[in-house]
């Protein structure tokens, strides 16, 4: 993320998205660059920051610098990157433009809510025969980002892509005085949204109500082009007919259909599409920039309202997810423990742990309070279990019938080495994304969140989801050698602020992240 960015989104400031597919493959060298600096320049001047996205040489880029922008604009060999394709340009380290569903993906990741673009994919014309339906519909049917559009390519099947929105249940709201939904060229498309937003604030509202519902789909706003710029639908429409006919008889299919389209309206309209595509781009920048600014006062408004007075006002807690366990301690007398079923003479004791429970419990008696996340069963251990635990917050904790409490057995030598390690952690795996996210408000407040290596990959990748969005403070436990890769098998990592490996845990992180061990590390003690 480009340190503009991520100082914006730290400090709840305005950012707005954009795609680079349009740079990469809408329009030709150089005119494609400076339609880039140009948005991006719309975007600051109303009063927020601009986040093209891209990917550079396999790397993900929220936010480029006038270098970058210049590479992707240059580029003759850059991919068109949806949700399909990132894995294998990311695996390659190509270069490539995102398009609206890869945007949305990014964007989403990076806790960037307001999306700005020129027209969403949609259904192609015949797609009841052929299933061409762009990925930008179904992204927005799973990925809660708000997308600013000049409504749907002309080129499209509206009413099948309004339709097909329908069933993935996006909002779709018209921008403006009209319910009239825009056809990207034209601001007419002989077809209604099924609401429509007056203007920025009204649009906030509704992203920020959506958002709030924690609902997996996104919303498209549809603003239509500008009335002084806007080609006339009949000669669009035409021109549209003649250049699908010499796609379909040159063969082309899939994603190359739109570039083709697009170059070729912009020949048979002597350059009017193109004109109306350079002016709806930078309108949608600047509607779209408007409603990102107006969403952040909004939101910060909210979150003022939602502030008890200073009188009433308890600092928020600190949340740690992870295990509890009852150890069971067995030092042998002897120096040498006998084999062979032989009972070995020495001291057994129960002591209390786990690793998510310790830290708790060192964070209480320092005087912060945490609100402890984890799991024990209704067994013989449950009472003991609290009455150790009677100075933590345990009220978070999941006390589940037909569950064992986590158990382990350290059988250790005399001088303190350990012989043998049995244990029952079965239970971890009920401290699940869905039971934490129950405390996703406690968690978006915490001053610092702790988790262990013992929960599943799953909760600790959703912990890390929230701490890029609202900026959480997390510190990572690896727990052991085996359990401390969990959050680097993927980018889940880089959202880690704190973290306390030991060596073993240290070479095991460095194995997955597949860099080289120092000499000298890999057989020192």
């Amino acid at each position: 993320i480009h340190p503009s960015v991520q100082e914006a989104l730290v400090e709840s400031r305005p950012v707005v998205a954009l795609e680079s597919t349009i740079i990469t493959h809408g329009m030709a060298y150089p005119l494609n660059l400076s339609m880039a600096r140009e948005v991006e320049e719309i975007v600051r001047a109303n009063g927020a920051v601009p986040a093209t996205v891209g990917i550079l040489r396999g790397q993900i880029h929220v936010g480029l610098t006038e270098e970058e922008l210049e590479f992707l604009a240059s580029s003759k060999n850059a991919v068109k990157v949806s949700r399909r394709d990132f894995p294998f340009v990311l695996s390659q380290g190509l270069s490539g433009g995102t398009t609206v569903s890869g945007t949305m993906i990014v964007a989403h990741k990076a806790g960037i809510p307001v999306f700005v673009t020129g027209g969403i994919g949609g259904v192609h014309r015949h797609g009841e025969n052929t299933l061409d339906v762009s990925a930008d519909l179904t992204e927005l049917g799973r990925t809660p980002v708000a997308v600013v559009s000049a409504g749907a390519k002309s080129i499209l099947d509206i009413g099948r892509t309004l339709e097909y929105l329908e069933t993935q249940g996006v909002c779709v709201a018209a921008f403006g005085e009209s319910r009239e939904f825009p056809a990207f060229f034209s601001r007419q498309s002989g077809f209604q949204a099924p609401y429509h937003v007056q203007d920025e604030e009204e649009a906030a509202k509704l992203i920020d109500s959506a958002l709030g519902l924690g609902l997996s789909s996104g919303v498209l706003i549809a603003v239509p082009c500008p009335q002084e710029r806007a080609a006339q639908g009949q000669a669009i429409e035409e021109a549209i007919q003649q250049a699908l006919s010499q796609a379909r008889s040159k063969g082309i299919t899939g994603k190359d259909v739109t570039p083709f389209l697009l170059q070729r309206l912009t020949e048979l309209t002597d350059g009017k599409s193109l004109d109306s595509n350079l002016a709806l781009i930078q309108n949608n920048a600047r509607v779209g920039s408007c409603i990102a600014v107006a969403l952040s006062k909004l939101q910060k408004a909210k979150r003022k309202r939602s502030q008890p007075g200073q009188e009433d006002m308890t600092a928020p807690q600190p949340v740690v997810i992870g295990g509890i366990n009852v150890d069971f301690i067995a030092k042998a007398q002897n120096p040498e423990i006998l084999g062979g079923g032989q009972t070995n003479a020495g001291r057994v004791r129960r002591t209390f742990g786990g690793v998510g429970r310790n830290l708790a419990d060192c964070l209480s008696r320092l005087g912060q309070a945490p609100l402890l996340l984890s799991a024990v069963g209704k067994d013989e251990h449950l009472e003991s279990v609290l009455h150790y635990c009677h100075h933590m917050d345990m009220s978070g904790v999941l006390q589940l019938e037909g569950e064992s409490t986590a158990t382990y057995c350290a059988v250790i030598s005399s001088a303190g080495e350990l012989s043998l390690g049995l244990g029952d952690m079965d239970i971890h795996h009920q401290i699940t994304e869905q039971y934490v996210s129950q405390f996703k408000e406690n968690l978006c407040q915490a001053p610092l969140v702790c988790i262990d290596g013992n929960v599943p990959l799953s909760t600790i990748q959703y912990v890390c989801q929230l701490a890029r969005e609202h900026q959480l403070a997390v510190c990572y436990e690896p727990t052991d050698e085996n359990k401390a890769s969990k959050p680097f098998l993927s980018d889940s990592w880089k959202a880690l602020t704190y973290i306390s490996p030991n060596l073993q845990e240290l070479r095991a992180i460095n194995r997955t992240l597949g860099n080289p061990v120092p000499a000298g590390i890999e057989y020192s003690e």
